[in-house]
């Protein structure tokens, strides 16, 4: 308890509300109840998945329809902000920080961006970040391609055990991953503070 008032003032102290990441094998079991109790709410409940590259070319035949890139276009950006939203200059002083190994991939429709993502090689693992579909391009398959690209280049950099994290509320990911021959291997969720009950 004495860590959780600890960790609330540092928040505090910088004009924050508290936010701990709870991970079943990596927190304390007590944790989840006390914060809930506090006033904590739970929230974005995410599911860590991973697959090895082979197996997703198996599922998710490689397309044409692809660039890669060793950085992030204006075209990958305006993609991807055309989905996510948020700060763009902030999304680009983040990924200008990323150490290691990257591609971008950009799945294509004639001239237009249709989907866009990412990954980082470290360990012999491939991290995918970044996954967005342009709404009318959704169902079409856009992502099962960059997912293809993706795995590719994973093999190329012989970091082939690949993985990623969705939020479990997201149906349609989920969906996909599964079809790419995604698992499941662990979850966690998210407590944030109210600001009440504390």
């Amino acid at each position: 308890m004495r860590k959780v008032v600890q960790a609330e003032d540092f928040y505090t102290g910088h004009g924050a509300e508290a936010r701990f990441q709870i991970t079943p094998g990596a927190c304390p079991d007590a944790l989840d109840p006390i914060l809930e109790e506090r006033g904590y709410q739970r929230r974005s409940p995410t599911s860590l998945q991973a697959a090895t590259a082979e197996r997703v070319l198996e599922r998710t035949p490689h397309s044409p329809r692809v660039r890669l890139d060793d950085h992030p276009t204006d075209s990958w950006f305006d993609a991807w902000h055309a989905v996510h939203g948020g700060d763009l200059r902030s999304e680009r002083n983040m990924l200008a920080r990323v150490k290691g190994p990257s591609v971008y991939v950009r799945a294509m429709v004639g001239d237009d961006v249709a989907a866009v993502g990412r990954a980082v090689a470290d360990s012999g693992w491939t991290g995918v970040f970044n996954m967005a579909t342009i709404p009318e391009a959704r169902g079409k398959g856009a992502a099962r391609t960059v997912l293809a690209a993706l795995a590719g280049w994973a093999e190329s950099q012989k970091a082939d055990r690949m993985y990623l994290q969705v939020e479990r509320g997201n149906g349609p990911a989920l969906r996909l991953y599964a079809r790419s021959g995604f698992d499941e291997i662990s979850a966690y969720h998210y407590r944030i503070a109210t600001g009440s009950g504390r």
